[in-house]
């Protein structure tokens, strides 16, 4: 089940929270060695204080933490246009106000969670990449872009993504990097169901009416 959690709201939602920044921590700092910065076990950057959008993937029994990623619109900051221009040719930019940026998507494998889906995907990152085709629609979105490493790269085509590389893919330590456009709307939503064999919305109850009233 996923909370949709917008950034000026965050305090409410301490539990969540707590969870989603140590994850990222232990994701992007302790497993992958990327030059982020971590401060008394969280990690967090200046684009969390830009009123986000979280997607938070949770038990939907205990509510306890499984995943998470974050949405903002490309007409404002974002870590394409502002960390990883290098990654488009010169003079080009991603910028539409439906089109939003995917970035620190992350998920655990905890004791309870369904098995893996039909892609062979840990059920959070399913849940999450098929909460990014609802939250699409209800906004209104034709794109998403997104910047991934060749990790993620296999784990998006494996749910039924189809990622128009645009730019330069560049290494970025010990991994290529790329950057990615997807195309949302009912046909991909479709196509991410048929994928894992997730059918039912991912959402929580009240998420539209949190995120979107």
């Amino acid at each position: 089940m996923l909370k949709l959690i917008e950034g000026s709201y965050a305090s409410f939602f301490p539990k969540e929270m707590d969870a989603m920044f140590r994850n990222r921590a232990e994701i992007f700092s302790g497993r992958l060695g990327w030059d982020v910065v971590v401060k008394n076990g969280y990690e967090r950057d200046s684009f969390d204080d830009v009123n986000p959008l979280y997607l938070v993937s949770v038990d939907p029994d205990t509510e306890d933490y499984w995943g998470s990623l974050r949405l903002l619109p490309t007409t404002g900051p974002n870590m394409l246009r502002d960390v990883f221009p290098y990654l488009l040719e010169d003079g080009e930019c991603i910028e539409s106000a439906t089109i939003w940026e995917v970035s620190r998507i992350c998920a655990k494998n905890v004791e309870g969670q369904p098995e893996r889906t039909r892609s062979g995907v840990n059920y959070a990152l399913n849940e999450l990449i098929l909460g990014i085709g609802e939250v699409a629609l209800l906004a209104g979105l034709t794109q998403v872009v997104c910047v991934f490493d060749a990790r993620m790269f296999r784990v998006v085509k494996a749910a039924g993504c189809n990622p128009q590389i645009i730019g330069r893919p560049q290494r970025i330590g010990d991994t290529m990097s790329y950057a990615g456009l997807f195309d949302t709307g009912e046909g991909p939503l479709r196509a991410f169901r048929a994928a894992t064999g997730i059918e039912h919305s991912v959402l929580a109850p009240d998420a539209k009416e949190l995120a979107f009233a």
